[in-house]
């Protein structure tokens, strides 16, 4: 693989299988994207409770993240608007949890499935 391929993208079967130093690289990279994603999506609970049932800032985080990471709800929502947004975030929650963590997970399962291919290959021939 040339040392010029982007670290976003994948390498495919006839690529070698990435360097140790670049695969890290890689998994580092992948990792600030999920955790850029769960601040992103833990923001948008934080300020949705505090605008929607006037909940605290501290409140806010505290169901936020119970929501966002599937334990469920905490604080006794008064008003249907409130209800209304913890229904829809919890919904986006489910699906943005489990996205962020395929995303983490992705260059390991790659590198793990190249590295079978590659031994495979070579066992072949």
């Amino acid at each position: 693989m040339s040392a010029q391929r982007n670290i976003h993208h994948f390498e495919t079967k006839r690529h070698s299988v990435l360097s140790t130093k670049r695969y890290l690289r890689r998994q580092i990279l992948f990792i600030v994207y999920g955790l850029l994603f769960l601040s992103f999506s833990l923001f948008i609970g934080m300020l949705g409770y505090h605008l929607t049932a006037d909940l605290n800032w501290v409140d806010s985080l505290y169901n936020s993240s119970m929501i966002l990471t599937g334990m469920g709800p905490i604080a006794n929502l008064q008003t249907d608007e409130a209800k209304y947004f913890a229904s829809f975030y919890a919904l986006y929650s489910g699906i943005a949890f489990l996205s962020t963590i395929g995303v983490i997970f992705a260059p390991l399962v790659h590198r793990l499935l190249h590295l079978l291919n590659v031994e495979e290959e070579s066992s072949s021939n």
